[in-house]
């Protein structure tokens, strides 16, 4: 039943997307600062429950409700499934603002790349070099594919196998936002609320991602270039400042062959900087610290494409082949 659920998700989300601002994502806004505001009196330990409040009560009341339905009904409880999984994962949730940017490139309309980047991201980029503005492009949809589809996978099919439902999915999907919340929050009005729960939503997060983050890397390992990809991974995962986020980034530039990371320009996540800033041209001076490989082109924006692709296909299959031998034995 979870390959049929993923499945049926993924079709319903490839042909009608959510619209962007849906009443779902202005409900999950409104839930975390609920939350953040009724339960955070600002003590170390009240992080903690907010968060808890915050991610593991829609978890667990997804997990009751899909308990519920299997009591009456296996098509409801697929239905159940199916809804939640097409709230929480799919590649229209981001998508747009990557084939904007790559159709105003191929215009070469890179005034309108860099708004679009800076609108996508909260910052300036309105000084980016061409290879930096690729660069970043690259790397946040890379990150962006992660989070939006196999994290979720992931999660949905490990909880899924204990009965629970679509719990993993929204475990994931509401833990990530959490993170981003308070730092966006952070970086918005300078100081959240207690900025103990920014750290603790972004320290939960990446144990919660941990394992995700890794079977992400495997499979761009997998159906790209693997002797690269693992000596990427291996070398070069500490260069971001986030240990999940190398794994991804190195173990995607080795699969793809491109240049990641460097010190031309800030790195992608919030935290790290308000600003892009101009830096120096990649082209000209050489970006320290950055992966193996050739420097960002326009065609690897559609390498980047089908890499995620094909790791959803190659995840798809093992799904199949588990079901099939469930249902077998």
């Amino acid at each position: 039943m979870n390959f049929f659920a993923v499945l049926f998700a993924l079709l319903c989300e490839q042909l009608k997307p959510l619209p962007h601002g849906n009443k779902v994502h202005l409900s999950v806004i409104a839930w975390v600062r609920w939350t953040g505001r009724n339960f955070d009196a600002g003590q170390t330990h009240h992080a903690n429950v907010v968060w808890a409040i915050t991610v593991l009560g829609p978890a667990l009341l997804a997990a009751l409700i899909h308990i519920a339905l299997s009591q009456f009904s296996l098509i409801l409880a697929l239905a159940f499934n199916v809804l939640v999984l097409y709230l929480t994962l799919g590649f229209r949730q981001f998508s747009h603002y990557f084939t904007d940017i790559r159709d105003a490139l191929e215009r070469a309309d890179e005034f309108e790349a860099r708004r679009l980047l800076a609108e996508w991201r909260h910052l300036d980029a309105s000084e980016l070099p061409r290879t930096e503005l690729l660069r970043h492009v690259i790397e946040h949809s890379l990150l962006a594919a992660h989070r939006h589809v196999f994290g979720v996978f992931f999660w949905f099919i490990l909880l899924s196998t204990l009965a629970l439902g679509p719990a993993g999915a929204v475990l994931y999907r509401m833990a990530e936002f959490a993170s981003r919340y308070w730092a966006f929050k952070s970086r918005t009005i300078d100081a959240p609320t207690n900025e103990r729960l920014m750290l603790v939503s972004r320290r939960l997060f990446g144990l919660v991602d941990y394992l995700p983050t890794r079977l992400t890397a495997t499979g761009f390992a997998i159906v790209g270039n693997f002797e690269e990809a693992v000596n990427s991974w291996r070398r070069d995962a500490a260069l971001w400042l986030h240990p999940n986020e190398g794994i991804i980034l190195a173990a995607a530039a080795g699969a793809l062959g491109v240049q990641l990371g460097g010190a031309a320009a800030p790195g992608i996540t919030p935290d790290r900087s308000k600003t892009f800033g101009a830096g120096g041209d990649a082209e000209a001076t050489g970006a320290a610290g950055s992966t193996a490989g050739q420097l960002p082109q326009l065609g690897h924006l559609q390498s980047v494409v089908g890499l995620i692709w094909r790791s959803v296909v190659l995840w798809m299959l093992l799904l199949a082949l588990l079901t099939l031998a469930n249902l077998v034995g």
